[in-house]
């Protein structure tokens, strides 16, 4: 029991004290019985192909996990689309990384998943700006987990202050609508010339206009009291909404009628790619929040494949250790690794770890490039709308 935050400690993370209470039986008893066979696991969502793809995020962490402990792990790169087939692979006596099983699945889980949500909201709208907004929903001490998986899947910019000083990004945003409130009504105005006067030359100049009166009305407001004016920011509750397409709609015409062409609109709260999708004719820009903070972790799970060079599996998994391939016409291939791959397959597994040192530097733009390449390349789309 602590006073403070409900938070395990990166130390106790690392040294595998972060896991299932079977774990430490399962090591009680290897070591009573004197067995400790070098194995080979993999850990996996889905055995075979089944045409959803995800986004593989995590390895950073999963590779720091794994630093200084005697084993060998191969896995995707980072951003990598995969369907099916083994995510990553650790070779090694078993007793040395046990108890990492939980911490593991649960660092390459929740980051795989929101990668995958931040790349259809980017692969639906491709030319606009779209922003990570989703910390909010999500316990504090994941924020640099969420904002670095939104932007290794291509999203444009982040909008928590801490996370951005762990990742070296900077964070953005202009103004909430308790700013214009502390200003009263009648006097958003006020609100928007102090903000133009307050911040950095840096900062891009974005008024919020759905706080008292209706978006048509403040935006065009907001673009004549601020010279300057970048975009004004739509957020209007749901509730209040009606049709956020048709509205943004007016909202263009209005500022272009009263001489604003250049003043942009930018759209938030509640996005996904079905809404992105029906408003991006009209929208310069996207701050996407739940949708992608709020992403299911994908249900990864570790399975030992192989027992003292040996192919050994439980039942109902594949056995024996497994290649992975992007072919030629963007497929997802999934195969025996002592079997040739097919012909000019490119294999994805790739070293992360040697005898506990990293050998892989993780670079988030680098990253975000090959997100976006590989999803050319499979022809990743973003969901239907429902």
């Amino acid at each position: 029991m602590t006073d403070g935050f409900d938070i395990v400690s990166p130390e106790t993370i690392r040294e595998g004290d972060v896991t299932d209470a079977y774990f430490d039986r399962t090591v009680e008893t290897l070591e009573h019985a004197g067995r400790d066979p070098r194995v080979v696991a993999e850990v996996s969502a889905d055995q075979f192909p089944t045409g959803e793809w995800s986004v593989f995020a995590g390895a950073k962490d999963a590779a720091h996990l794994f630093e200084g402990r005697p084993v060998d792990v191969d896995a995707l790169r980072e951003g990598q689309l995969f369907d099916g087939g083994p995510v990553l692979r650790i070779e090694g006596r078993y007793l040395a990384f046990c108890r990492l099983e939980t911490a593991l699945l649960g660092l390459l889980s929740h980051p795989t998943g929101i990668a995958t949500r931040a790349l259809e909201a980017r692969r639906v709208a491709p030319e606009s700006l779209v922003l990570s907004f989703g910390t909010r929903h999500v316990h504090p001490s994941i924020a640099a987990v969420v904002e670095r998986s939104a932007l290794l899947a291509g999203l444009d910019g982040i909008s928590n202050v801490a996370a951005g000083e762990v990742l070296g990004r900077e964070a953005g945003g202009t103004m909430p609508h308790a700013l214009v409130i502390c200003f009263g009504r009648g006097n958003q105005e006020a609100a928007w010339r102090a903000f133009d006067e307050a911040v950095g030359e840096d900062v891009p100049r974005v008024a919020l206009c759905d706080t008292y009166s209706d978006e048509v009305d403040e935006s065009v407001r907001a673009a004549e009291a601020v010279p300057d004016l970048d975009s004004v920011r739509i957020d209007t509750t749901g509730s209040r909404r009606g049709d956020f397409a048709h509205i943004l709609r007016e909202v263009r015409w209005s500022l272009d009628a009263a001489g604003h062409e250049d003043v942009g609109i930018f759209a938030s709260g509640g996005l996904g790619p079905a809404q992105i999708r029906k408003l991006r004719a009209y929208a310069d820009g996207f701050g996407v929040g739940s949708y992608v903070s709020n992403a299911d972790p994908l249900d990864f799970s570790l399975d030992i494949v192989e027992v003292a060079g040996e192919p050994a599996a439980k039942r109902g998994k594949l056995t024996g250790r497994k290649s992975v391939y992007r072919t030629p016409d963007g497929g997802h291939h999934v195969g025996l690794a002592d079997r040739e791959g097919p012909a000019e397959g490119e294999s994805l597994l790739e070293p992360l770890v040697r005898d506990g040192e990293v050998v892989r530097e993780f670079d988030l733009d680098a990253a975000a490039e090959r997100a976006a390449a590989d999803a050319d390349r499979v022809g990743f789309e973003p969901p239907a709308d429902p």
